[in-house]
C-alpha cells in the first residue's frame, strides 16, 4: 500500500465528509496514527478497509462534537470559486450534491479514490451487488443531469 497516495485519498475522503480543510487533515493525521499504532495486528488484505474505518468514525466523533452553526454564518462564509465553473451556475459539484450522501460517498470511494469494489465493500459494509447497484443508478442520474445542463456524451 502506498501511503503518500493513500494519505491524499483519506484526505479527500475526510474532506467529502465534513468540508473543513484544517479539520480534514487533523483527522487525516489521526486516522494514519492510529493505523500505524494498530497496524501489526491487521491483515493485509484488510489494510484499506480499516484505514478507511478509522477516517469514517473519526469524521463521525467530529461531526457529533461539532456545534451547530447558524444559516447567516455559513451564508457569509460561502465563496464563489471561478474554476468549479463550467456554464453560469452550472458544476458537477452542485449537481453531486444533488444526491443522497451514501451515493456521493460511494462515488468518491470509487471514482475520485478509485478503490475496489471489494474494499468498498469492507468499508461500507454493503455487498458488490447493492455498491453496482447503487453506483450505477447515481451515474445514470448524473448524465440525465448533465444532458440538462446542455452537456452531451
Amino acid at each position: 500500500m502506498d501511503i503518500e497516495e493513500q494519505y491524499d485519498k483519506i484526505y479527500r475522503y475526510c474532506y467529502f465528509k465534513i468540508y473543513d480543510k484544517q479539520l480534514a487533515e487533523d483527522i487525516t493525521q489521526e486516522t494514519f496514527l492510529r493505523f500505524f499504532r494498530q497496524n501489526l495486528n491487521i491483515d493485509n488484505s484488510k489494510e484499506l478497509a480499516y484505514l478507511y474505518t478509522i477516517a469514517r468514525n473519526l469524521c463521525i466523533d467530529t461531526f457529533r462534537k461539532k456545534p451547530v452553526e447558524s444559516l447567516d454564518k455559513i451564508e457569509e462564509e460561502a465563496t464563489y470559486d471561478p474554476s468549479d465553473k463550467w456554464t453560469d451556475g452550472f458544476t458537477l459539484k452542485s449537481i453531486i450534491a444533488k444526491l443522497p450522501k451514501d451515493e456521493q460517498e460511494l462515488l468518491l470511494l470509487r471514482y475520485a479514490n478509485e478503490l475496489p469494489i471489494n474494499s468498498i465493500c469492507k468499508i461500507t459494509g454493503l455487498s458488490r451487488f447493492a455498491i453496482h447497484r447503487r453506483l450505477s443508478k447515481a451515474l445514470k442520474w448524473l448524465k440525465e443531469e448533465l444532458k440538462k445542463g446542455g452537456f452531451s456524451e
